[in-house]
């Protein structure tokens, strides 16, 4: 991590800590990822965990005391609680997340322990308290529960999340290969790309699982992938750039892609034991 960012991180990290809500504040995104390497337009993520709301004078008052604020957008509650703003003295970009205590270490026990998968992202917490960089916890609560995600993947996450992920890429019905397919037959670029995001949140939630791997959040999956997985489907790659780089020209042949990219993943579950392919007819005996 770059002086610049680690300095302004700790200085805001501090005048969090004095706090009375605050009850631990921790470096993460990528600049506290050490399996993602970091660019020049990543910011800097601190995630601040409460036991009450911070009244919004305190938060502007951090602003002010680190630096001020070319520009600062405070209170965000669109993706949850948030404050961001563009540091005036060095240019950076600072994301503040809030999450209630109580809140996250549900959300750890509900996967840790309990096992639940959810459609898509289903480790993302885990493994944002695993891999967090811990700068203020007094009482040791994130790190009582940093501990707590130390465990080796449970083999029954692993067929919680392949299960309950895989019929909707092109099992069911509803199906996101086959909405993908009639998006495509309309021409309905919207729906095109929302059916896509879709299908790779869950694509990629049963390929982490498949690899025991946390799954690290929406940035650099393609990259992550191939630097931690071993079992990857042939062509990955290759299929996920086609996919996101289509032309108008290329929507007829989306279905296409889509199957394809779906038969390589499913020939590594296959191989793996996690599904049984069914035997397909043979078009010169028929």
């Amino acid at each position: 991590m770059q002086s610049s960012h680690l300095q302004l991180a700790k200085q805001i990290a501090d005048l969090f800590a004095a706090l009375p809500q605050v009850e631990a504040i921790a470096l993460a995104g990528s600049r506290g990822n050490r399996l993602i390497t970091t660019d020049s337009v990543s910011d800097i993520d601190l995630y601040v965990y409460t036991q009450g709301e911070i009244p919004l004078e305190a938060r502007q008052s951090i602003v002010e005391l680190s630096g001020g604020a070319k520009r600062a957008d405070l209170n965000l509650n669109y993706w949850g609680s948030g404050d961001e703003w563009i540091n005036t003295r060095t240019s950076i970009e600072v994301d503040i997340v809030y999450f209630d205590t109580i809140w996250m270490k549900e959300q750890i026990t509900r996967v840790v322990d309990q096992h639940q998968a959810s459609m898509g992202y289903t480790t993302c917490f885990w493994h944002t308290i695993r891999q967090s960089n811990i700068f203020f916890d007094p009482r040791n609560w994130l790190a009582s529960l940093q501990q707590k995600c130390q465990i080796e993947y449970p083999e029954t996450l692993r067929q919680n999340i392949i299960t309950l992920n895989y019929p909707v890429l092109r099992s069911i019905i509803p199906s996101y290969a086959f909405q993908i397919e009639k998006a495509a037959k309309r021409r309905d670029l919207v729906s095109i790309n929302h059916r896509l995001a879709a299908l790779l949140a869950s694509y990629f939630d049963i390929l982490f699982a498949l690899n025991r791997q946390l799954h690290p959040g929406e940035k650099r999956l393609i990259e992550f992938t191939i630097n931690n997985c071993e079992l990857i489907p042939s062509n990955f790659e290759i299929e996920i750039n086609s996919l996101l780089q289509f032309t108008e020209s290329d929507i007829p042949n989306l279905p296409m892609c889509v199957n394809n990219l779906l038969d390589h993943l499913d020939q590594v579950l296959n191989d793996e034991g996690l599904i049984k392919i069914p035997p397909r007819s043979n078009p010169a005996k028929n």
